[in-house]
């Protein structure tokens, strides 16, 4: 609809002038969420009759092409976009034109005159609209405007102001409707145009919520598809899934989700327990027990008999000893005398293995002290003078020992805590040039050693083969050999 001010009057405002209607389109290209760009165009056939000229009237068929700037206050910063009133503002120029006839007077009293005219309008112009569209659904809308037109011409109505003023000016007012043409650019295919996607660059197939971005259902700030927990709020760290102990192991995984704060814990969400004893490191007061120790509540070591040595260390873990002797009971000073001295009661009968009757008082004492500590094994080593055959020597001394021990194990010491061995004459600690030496050397010596050390006897004479190791071996028994007889001395022959 259109309006006209000018040199014969205005009708701007009012009602009674015939209802005049005319048509008109817009093309509006979208720039951002604040400005579009738009082409104009409008067409009315128009009639005025002056009030203060009763004599002039006019008709007008008009056109106007403009281009304009447009402002919109939906954007997201005044009104949301997609808000339901929409208004918005609207500046620029563009070209009038106008067919236009009529009737005049011209003499100088004033006297109506019978003439008509008829003008051809081409010029420019400026215009200025305000408008508001009604959303109706994301693609059409009622749009509603308001826009004052300023030609640069006074011929629409064939009067040229004095004042060389150009007067002639319309209103338009419009209704209709808006359509929204082609496709919004969605560059991730979210189904949200790039212009209104806040998250643009989301990852094919996600969902997303109206601004475009990946949904998250719990607020977390990690997006569904990345959240393995999208139903309670978590941490990022973790994937979006919540961890309440603070431990750094999600609640899901968590085998010990009430873990004290503070406490280091392992990959399942429980203390720490770097020695493996099962007692965690927030507790462990002996944090560095090697593996397979056996522990107390305090992670450390068991000490069954509370000598300060740990049982895996203790040779002896049921019976208290000092650490230097490996926890393990020190034999009494009396009762070693004993044992060092025993070869000085232990006798056979001559070039034989048979115990005399005189050696088993000491022999029983022996075994009395084995009785007392378990802990402990006895060597027993058999030795012997030069005198004979070496081999025979050597059989005879394993065959002492040997005796010694049989009688020991008839008194109930388990086989395994004796052990005999014989060095024969290799080991003399006396001169066996001498009866005195000689009586010296032959000897069983005891000694004994904490079971499961080295033979003590090994240890001072270094090894010697057992019997049993011998028939192991497959090699021969020492046995006695029989001494060569000289052969007989020839007379010397006579001289004949």
């Amino acid at each position: 609809m259109l309006q006209y001010q000018g040199d014969l009057g205005s009708d701007w405002g009012r009602t009674n002038f015939p209802l005049q209607v005319g048509v008109g389109a817009h093309i509006t290209r979208y720039l951002s969420p604040t400005f579009d760009v738009a082409l104009l165009g409008n067409y009315q056939s128009y009639r005025f009759v002056s009030d203060n000229r009763p004599f002039y009237s006019f008709t007008a068929k008009t056109g106007m092409f403009d281009l304009g700037l447009k402002l919109k206050l939906n954007n997201g910063k005044i009104l949301k976009e997609d808000f339901f009133l929409q208004p918005y503002l609207m500046g620029g120029g563009g070209f009038f034109v106008a067919n236009s006839t009529g009737n005049y007077t011209t003499n100088a009293a004033n006297q109506p005159v019978n003439g008509t005219f008829f003008n051809q309008v081409r010029k420019l112009e400026v215009f200025g609209l305000a408008g508001m569209k009604f959303r109706l659904s994301p693609s059409v809308a009622l749009d509603i405007t308001a826009s004052q037109h300023y030609p640069f011409t006074e011929g629409t109505d064939n009067i040229n102001n004095p004042n060389k003023k150009l007067h002639d000016r319309f209103l338009v007012y419009s209704a209709g409707l808006t359509v929204a043409l082609g496709k919004a650019k969605d560059a991730d295919g979210d189904g949200i145009a790039d212009r209104k996607d806040k998250c643009p660059d989301t990852p094919a197939g996600v969902k997303v919520d109206a601004n475009g971005c990946p949904l998250d259902t719990d607020g977390d700030g990690v997006a569904d598809y990345q959240d393995k927990c999208p139903d309670v709020k978590g941490l990022a760290a973790l994937q979006g899934c919540p961890d309440a102990d603070g431990d750094g192991v999600a609640d899901a995984d968590d085998k010990c989700p009430n873990t004290p704060a503070g406490v280091r814990v392992d990959a399942s969400g429980c203390p720490l327990d770097a020695d493996g004893d099962g007692v965690s490191d927030d507790k462990d007061k002996c944090p560095n027990t090697p593996a397979g120790v056996k522990v107390d509540a305090n992670g450390c070591p068991l000490d069954r008999d509370g000598d300060g040595v740990p049982d895996f260390q203790d040779r002896c873990p049921d019976r208290a000893g000092p650490a230097s002797n490996k926890g393990c009971p020190e034999i009494k000073a009396e009762q070693k005398k004993i044992l060092n001295e025993a070869t000085k009661y232990i006798n056979f009968d001559f070039d034989k293995a048979t115990l005399k009757p005189s050696s088993y008082p000491r022999l029983q004492q022996m075994v009395a002290i084995l009785n007392e500590y378990p802990d402990y094994s006895l060597s027993i080593a058999g030795h012997t003078d030069s005198k004979g055959d070496d081999n025979y020597n050597l059989k005879l001394s394993y065959d002492r020992a040997a005796s010694a021990r049989a009688y020991m194990l008839s008194k109930g010491i388990p086989a395994e805590r004796i052990e005999s061995r014989g060095y024969g004459e290799t080991k003399p600690i006396a001169d066996n040039k001498t009866a005195a030496g000689q009586a010296l050397n032959r000897r069983v010596d005891f000694d004994p050693f904490l079971t499961g050390e080295t033979n003590a006897a090994e240890t001072k004479y270094g090894p010697a083969p057992t019997i049993s190791e011998l028939k192991a071996a497959g090699k021969p028994v020492p046995t006695r050999k029989p001494v060569k007889k000289a052969p007989a001395r020839k007379a010397p022959a006579k001289r004949k």
